[in-house]
C-alpha cells in the first residue's frame, strides 16, 4: 500500500514538472530607451486629496522597474504645462510645444476615474463609525510622441476593491478618505498600475 502511494506521488510530481516546464523571462514589449527623454504629466483625477500625484508616482516607478536607466522628467499638472506653453487644451500642437519647451521626445498622460463608494452597511453606522465599501476605478494612460503629436501607446484598465476608512457625514452621506492615498487607495492603485504598466515590465512564461 505504501509503495503504491509513493509511486503515485512520484508520477504526479514528474507529470507536473513535465507539464509546467521551465519559466522563461520575456523582456518588456516596449523599450523606453529609444523614446527618451520621457516627460510625465501628472495624471488627472477629480477625487480630492493626493490621489493623482500618488498614482502618477506609482506608475512612473512601475514602467522604469525593468528598464535600463531611463531619463524621466516630472512636468507637473496638465494645467501647469498648458499654461507654460500657452495652450488651452492638449492637442497635437500642444504636444509639439511641450517637446520643444521641455526637450522631451515622448509624454505620458493619464486619467484616473474613481466611482462613488458602495458602502457595506452594518450596525457600526448607528455609532457613526467607519464602515467598509467597494470602489471601482479605471486608469487610462497614453504615451504621445511630441515631434508628431501621435499616440504611440495607450491602455485602459479597471479594478474593484473593498476598503475600510469610509466615514459617514452628518447628513447621511459617505466620504472616502483620500488624504492618505497609500492607506486608503493603495491596493486599488497598485492593481491598476501593475496592469497598465505590463508592456513596460518583464513577464514570465513557461516553455
Amino acid at each position: 500500500m505504501k509503495n503504491a502511494l509513493l509511486m503515485t506521488m512520484i508520477i504526479v510530481v514528474i507529470g507536473g514538472a513535465l507539464t509546467c516546464g521551465r519559466k522563461v523571462m520575456v523582456p518588456p514589449r516596449i523599450d523606453l530607451k529609444p523614446h527618451e527623454v520621457v516627460g510625465m504629466i501628472q495624471f488627472d483625477c477629480a477625487n480630492k486629496g493626493n490621489l493623482a500625484p500618488y498614482t502618477t508616482r506609482r506608475f512612473t516607478e512601475a514602467i522604469r522597474r525593468d528598464q535600463e536607466m531611463i531619463r524621466i522628467i516630472d512636468l507637473g499638472t496638465e494645467a501647469t504645462v498648458l499654461k507654460e506653453i500657452g495652450h488651452d487644451k492638449m492637442s497635437r500642437a500642444a504636444f509639439q510645444a511641450i517637446g520643444e519647451k521641455y526637450e522631451v521626445a515622448t509624454v505620458f498622460t493619464g486619467e484616473l476615474l474613481v466611482s462613488d463608494v458602495r458602502p457595506n452597511i452594518s450596525i457600526a453606522m448607528i455609532f457613526g463609525m467607519s464602515v467598509s465599501a467597494e470602489v471601482d476605478a479605471t486608469l487610462d494612460v497614453q504615451m504621445v510622441e511630441t515631434h508628431t503629436g501621435a499616440s504611440l501607446w495607450s491602455t485602459s484598465v479597471t479594478a474593484t476593491r473593498e476598503f475600510g476608512h469610509v466615514s459617514i457625514w452628518e447628513g447621511g452621506g459617505f466620504v472616502f478618505d483620500a488624504q492618505d492615498p497609500e492607506r486608503a487607495y493603495g491596493k486599488l492603485v497598485d492593481a491598476l498600475v501593475e496592469d497598465a504598466s505590463r508592456d513596460f515590465r518583464v513577464t514570465w512564461r513557461r516553455e
